[in-house]
């Protein structure tokens, strides 16, 4: 059976045009650094040009360039996991409370309750609000920064993490409970509390 042919698909001479400036965006908040997500960006599009005969044609030219782009992503990331060390990271027996005493009572419950952060999907729709998050996430520690990155924005399952960067199953859980934590207290401060985000 032939592929489907997408209409919509260009030349690879002209990836970099229609497409190059949103993979940057894509890369960027991810990678939290510039070079690097130009980078990945070359390598995408080296990728794409030497598997375009593979390509099916079911999904949009950018749905495939980004399905590419995710991929070095994670390749990016487990690179340096590989190179950093985790002195600086909890180590995996720690409880999930951890480093969360300012936020609870030793019944588990809310010592004060998170700001109320209005709608935040109708924030997601503003760029400002992007800019605050991607400050936020710059300010976690890049291997925080990264899992959260892997679990909420490429929405990668606790057994794909371990599998991609080597780690086991509790490690995530609490690193990902620190990163989820560094993130709220960041943008309650930076964003709801500020009176954005509560349309």
């Amino acid at each position: 059976m032939n592929s489907t042919h997408d209409p919509a698909s260009s030349s690879p001479e002209q990836w970099l045009d229609e497409h190059g400036d949103y993979l940057f965006r894509f890369a960027l908040i991810r990678v939290q650094n510039e070079s690097t997500a130009e980078d990945l960006v070359q390598e995408t599009l080296l990728a794409a040009w030497s598997a375009l005969h593979q390509r099916s044609g079911q999904s949009s030219e950018r749905t495939w360039l980004t399905a590419i782009l995710k991929h070095k992503i994670v390749d990016q990331f487990r690179r340096s996991w590989c190179e950093q060390p985790l002195d600086n990271e909890p180590p995996a027996d720690l409880p999930e409370e951890y480093g969360l005493d300012e936020f609870f009572v030793p019944d588990g419950h809310w010592d004060h309750k998170p700001a109320r952060w209005g709608n935040p999907y109708g924030s997601l729709e503003q760029s400002q609000f992007f800019e605050v998050l991607q400050h936020c996430i710059q300010r976690l520690s890049p291997k925080l920064a990264q899992l959260f990155v892997l679990k909420e924005l490429h929405d990668m399952s606790h057994e794909e993490i371990c599998n991609e960067l080597g780690l086991n199953t509790t490690n995530v859980r609490v690193m990902l409970y620190r990163a989820r934590m560094g993130l709220r207290q960041c943008l309650e401060s930076r964003w709801f509390e500020n009176g954005r985000g509560t349309r």
